[in-house]
This record gives C-alpha cells, structure tokens and sequence, in this order.
C-alpha cells in the first residue's frame, strides 16, 4: 500500500525530475483514486526544493485528513447508540457485527438491531453473527417497519442498561428524500428514549471515486458523523481514504482489512500515512 513510495524514491534521487517524470506520478496517483485536487496539491508540494519535499507532501496529507474525533466513547448510565448506514455491496451488515465483536471484545455488553428488514438475507447474516458472538440481535417481521425494529432495540438496550446499541439499517440505494425520510424516522424513534451518538457510513475502498460519490450522497440526507472503510487489504487502492476525507471533512473511524471478525481496526491516521509512504514503515 506504499501508494507515495515512487514519488518518495524519485524525490530522494536528487535528480531533476522530467515532465514525463512528472505526469508519470500524476497519473499513478490518480488510478490510486487519490482524486484530482489533492492529486494537485501533492504534486505541487512535491515541486518543493528537494531538501524539503518529502516534510511538505506529508504535511500536505495530514492536512488533507480530517481532525475531528475518530473514537468512540462508552456513554456514562446510558446506552452509546449507533447507526449503521450505506448501500448494499459495502460489507454494511458485516461490519455492524465487527464492530459490535470489538466492543464486546473490550468487556462491553453490546445489542444489535437487525433493521435492514426489506433484505431477508442481511438480518439471517447478522442474527447468524450474534449467534456465533454471543451477542443479541433483535428482529422484527420480513418487510416490516425498520423504525419499529429500532424502537425495541432502543427500549430493551436501555431496560438492560446495555453499553452500546448497535442498529444495522437498510441498505437500498435511495433518492435522498427517501434515505431522509427513512433514517430520520429511525432516529427519531430512538430518541423518544436515548440519544443516537453515532451515524456510520460504511464504503468499499475498492469502488474508487464512486465511493466518494455515495459518501456525498448520504452526507446531504443524514448526519454522518463517522465512516467504515471496508476491503483496505493489500489489494485495496489507499488513496481513496485520503480523497473522502479530504473532500467530505468526516473522520474514518474503522477499517476492515479482511473478511474474517478480527479483520478490523480503528483507524490510525498517522500509522495509515507511513504505510502510503514506506512499505518498510
């Protein structure tokens, strides 16, 4: 994922870098989905005195990540509520049972409601996953009301004192006045009863600038206050983190770097940058 390793390695050279040199890297960042305008201000950095460089491309990445909060706290004698949200594809559901593994993994005592009812097969997912955590889901009907399914998550997860209250939402791709309605409804359902502290977007790394396409969307209907960037493997392009938070300002919180449980991690932004720069950080 050494995705500015070639710059580096022509920079530190000290030779004069050609134009071909020049769009040579322009053209390797932009298929890394780093996108046009921080593409830009990379290159532009880049063009610094050699001595120099290297510290103005990573300080013109940091600046780039957003610098709002990326944990989340356990709220005091109430239950910390999250919403799970994103199209269908991204690894939604997988990743509401990967984050409520990492909680419970840390002595919480986690609910999940499985209000994705308008897709039979992502509540059997998640109620299969709770299964093998040890961890509740609550159902509703096939094709029932989500909010409603929200609703009883909210009262059992706050009758339970449970730590944190996990709500995987539907996953169709709207128009945005539907994805409003819909999730507003859930949101306001549960708070009737206890605050909702997180809205989680997750995205596929590997869906490039469609990704960004879709984060915009969803950040013009709801409240997004966080992001869960799916398949940052090896074969997933690094760029892309950079470019939504660049260009939407929302913090990623989580990544999920495989398939299996423990395949997900908080984000370190400055572990993430070394990995861009240097395989050998």
């Amino acid at each position: 994922m050494a995705l500015f390793s070639k710059l580096f390695n022509k920079l530190r050279g000290g030779a004069n870098l050609s134009s071909a040199d020049w769009k040579e890297l322009e053209t390797s960042l932009l298929e890394s989905d780093l996108g046009a305008a921080l593409t830009a201000k990379v290159l532009e950095a880049a063009r610094k005195e050699s001595g120099s460089a290297e510290e103005s491309v990573l300080t013109t990445l940091r600046g780039a990540l957003s610098t709002s909060e990326r944990t989340i706290s356990k709220r005091d004698g109430r239950p910390t509520t999250i919403l799970v949200v994103g199209v269908n594809g991204t690894g939604k559901t997988t990743s509401t049972a990967k984050l409520a593994n990492s909680f419970k993994s840390d002595g919480s005592e986690v609910l999940i409601a499985a209000a994705d009812t308008f897709r039979a097969a992502a509540t059997e997912q998640i109620q299969t996953w709770g299964e093998r955590l040890g961890i509740d889901v609550v159902v509703g009907k096939p094709n029932g009301d989500p909010a409603s399914v929200a609703f009883d998550g909210a009262t059992r997860a706050v009758l339970e004192k449970t730590d944190f209250f996990i709500v995987d939402t539907a996953g169709r791709l709207h128009t945005k006045q539907g994805l409003m309605d819909e999730l507003g409804k859930i949101r306001r359902v549960i708070e009737k009863l206890t605050p909702v502290d997180e809205v989680l977007l997750v995205i596929d790394a590997t869906t490039g600038q469609n990704g960004i396409s879709q984060a915009n969307t969803f950040l013009e209907a709801v409240s997004v206050t966080g992001l869960i960037l799916t398949k940052m493997d090896g074969s997933a392009k690094g760029g892309v983190a950079l470019a939504i938070e660049s260009g939407t300002g929302v913090p990623i919180k989580y990544i999920g770097t495989g398939e299996s449980i423990g395949d997900f991690e908080p984000f370190d932004a400055e572990s993430f940058l070394k990995g861009l720069i240097s395989e050998n950080l």
